[in-house]
């Protein structure tokens, strides 16, 4: 019984340390993936729409192009758009994102809801937006069921994520430096502060990181 006891308290004990690891070393630098600390410290347009956060990340990334090479990328975003641009099987059911520019789906408006899930479940809102410079998406989800929420008409649910993703354009010599910027705010923290931690910051960061890399691909000039 006592070495059940011990190899039990070895457990804990070693959990502990890797959570506080990840926590004091790892995890400063997987939020700002990319980022200067310049970037990192900055306030961007849409950070005030999550004032109280309890969550946020900054990671950057230069591309092979100028803001309006990057920006109809960015513009035509959605499900049953042109996608994510990042790992389709995750997030856009298996369906490849767009390798070419569409026309009609070049103009996203404020207000603009953009699915982020077959059949319209729920979605991203456009709560800002400039051209070539800013875009700001928003969700508000109730817990567990996903579906959205809106704020403006009363309080929040008991169990809720508040969110936005946002992305920042910057001329970068003859490329763009693209700051994708997230802030958000849930609760109950006893449940969505370890799952932040051990789930969807590290599937963030996967998710951006893979975003990034497949932005470059379509960004750069073709040879």
């Amino acid at each position: 019984m006592n070495g059940h006891r011990t190899a039990v308290g070895r457990v804990i004990l070693g959990s502990a340390v890797a959570i506080a690891v990840h926590g004091l070393l790892l995890r400063p630098h997987l939020l700002t993936w990319g980022a200067t600390r310049g970037e990192a410290e900055r306030a961007y347009p849409g950070d005030e729409l999550v004032p109280d956060a309890n969550s946020m990340s900054t990671m950057a990334s230069t591309l092979p192009g100028p803001p309006a090479k990057v920006w109809p990328w960015l513009a035509q975003m959605g499900h049953d758009r042109a996608g994510w641009y990042s790992w389709d099987w995750l997030d856009n059911g298996g369906r490849p994102s767009a390798d070419r520019l569409v026309p009609w789906w070049q103009h996203p408006a404020v207000g603009q809801r953009l699915n982020s899930t077959s059949g319209g479940r729920s979605w991203f809102t456009v709560a800002e937006l400039v051209p070539e410079r800013t875009l700001v998406l928003r969700a508000d989800l109730r817990l567990p069921s996903g579906r959205p929420f809106d704020p403006a008409e009363g309080p929040a649910p008991r169990a809720f994520v508040s969110s936005i993703w946002s992305f920042h354009l910057e001329p970068a010599d003859a490329g763009t430096r693209l700051v994708v910027r997230t802030r958000g705010r849930s609760r109950p923290r006893l449940l969505t502060g370890p799952l932040d931690l051990l789930f969807w910051e590290p599937a963030h960061l996967v998710m951006q990181t893979r975003q990034f890399h497949n932005l470059r691909a379509r960004v750069r000039p073709a040879r």
